[in-house]
């Protein structure tokens, strides 16, 4: 929750593959808030009433994990939501003329993108959904110690390059200094 708010504020791309690990934590721990408490919560250096704080936000999530029927996969609709106000504003910046660095950057990282979703058996995944769920990919292998090729590590650096130029716009277009 603490590191959720914070990285909510400061950089919407690292809050949602955040979430998305939160998603998979809590069905590692087979949504079971005990579980969570002793594997997760209990290790935070916070005082007991920010610790009762967590635990609730957690419960939070597994019920509307419950309830929206991701218990094994897919993504909650609040995380899908961050998604959709990105494309929109992607689709802002695409069509701003003084946004050439923007569409730049986003036709040098389209034929990554174009190769991914070939790849993938939906196509109906949104193209952004497609670049988060690869730097998501990348991270597991990372954290699982795989070999990564240097193509994998070419793309993802394209892809983590457009996707964090886009995470600025957002917060800029948030705090209103972004005119599109």
């Amino acid at each position: 929750m603490l590191i959720a708010k914070k990285l909510k504020e400061e950089n919407i791309g690292e809050y949602l593959l955040y979430m998305w690990q939160v998603e998979d934590m809590i069905r590692a721990n087979r949504l079971d808030i005990d579980r969570i408490d002793e594997q997760i919560i209990s290790r935070f250096g916070q005082p007991d009433h920010v610790k009762k704080e967590i635990r609730e936000w957690y419960e939070n999530l597994i019920e509307m994990m419950r309830r929206e029927d991701v218990v094994e996969k897919g993504h909650l609709i609040v995380n899908k939501n961050v998604i959709s106000e990105l494309t929109d504003l992607h689709l802002r910046l695409l069509k701003a003329p003084d946004e050439s660095d923007y569409s730049a950057i986003y036709y040098k990282t389209l034929p990554f993108i174009v190769e991914l979703r070939s790849k993938s058996p939906d196509k109906t995944i949104p193209e952004l959904e497609t670049c988060f769920a690869a730097l998501y990919g990348y991270l597991l292998m990372r954290l699982q110690k795989k070999e990564i090729s240097g193509e994998t590590q070419a793309a993802i650096s394209q892809i983590s390059s457009f996707l964090r130029i886009l995470s600025q716009k957002y917060k800029s277009d948030r705090d209103g200094s972004l005119d599109v």
